[in-house]
């Protein structure tokens, strides 16, 4: 899936930075044409596919919108529910395993910037990956490098800057433990 290199600053101007943008410019169409009128399922998982270069299961359900810059770096599993205008930053890779349910306006971010103002232009890439059975709460973000364990819960609005262990409810900002999943 990973052609650029993670955890590594990607300098602005660089000619994998170049790339980079000229993937996001290809499928910057696709991605508009995703969430800008009505589709049915199978055409949202068709368009999708297209988007990821990367098959997308029948049992697949998505509420539209659905933004993403990159998309060639999300892979989702199978018997996943997106609901509606979830955000997924997946340049530096995105791997929702299966049976994983996203709530609202969830963001996904795998994509940071140096703290350096004169390489801030420039992008490090973490990949996210959301293993089986995990549910993730409305208005909830996860930011780059996270593991959200099998069956772990993320409650409404928090913000996830560390991994989550497996049978665990974080929640808050930054997230914590708020207890194990019974």
């Amino acid at each position: 899936m990973h052609k650029f290199p993670l955890n590594t600053l990607i300098a602005a101007g660089s000619d994998d930075f170049i790339e980079i943008h000229q993937i996001v410019d290809e499928n910057a169409a696709l991605i508009s044409e995703l969430s800008g009128t009505y589709k049915t399922q199978p055409e949202i998982r068709k368009i999708l596919s297209q988007i990821t270069q990367s098959e997308i299961d029948d049992s697949v359900h998505i509420n539209l919108p659905l933004y993403c810059d990159f998309g060639r770096h999300l892979r989702i599993g199978k018997q996943v529910f997106i609901n509606t205008a979830c955000v997924f930053t997946d340049l530096g890779g995105i791997v929702i395993e299966d049976n994983v349910l996203i709530a609202p306006q969830v963001k996904i971010i795998s994509v940071n910037h140096d703290i350096n103002p004169k390489t801030r232009r420039g992008v490090i890439l973490s990949p996210v990956h959301i293993q089986k059975n995990a549910w993730i709460g409305a208005g909830a973000t996860i930011l780059p490098g996270v593991t959200i364990g099998e069956n772990a819960v993320i409650a409404a609005g928090a913000v996830v800057s560390k991994n989550v262990p497996a049978n665990t409810i974080y929640g808050g900002v930054p997230a914590k433990w708020i207890k194990d999943v019974e």
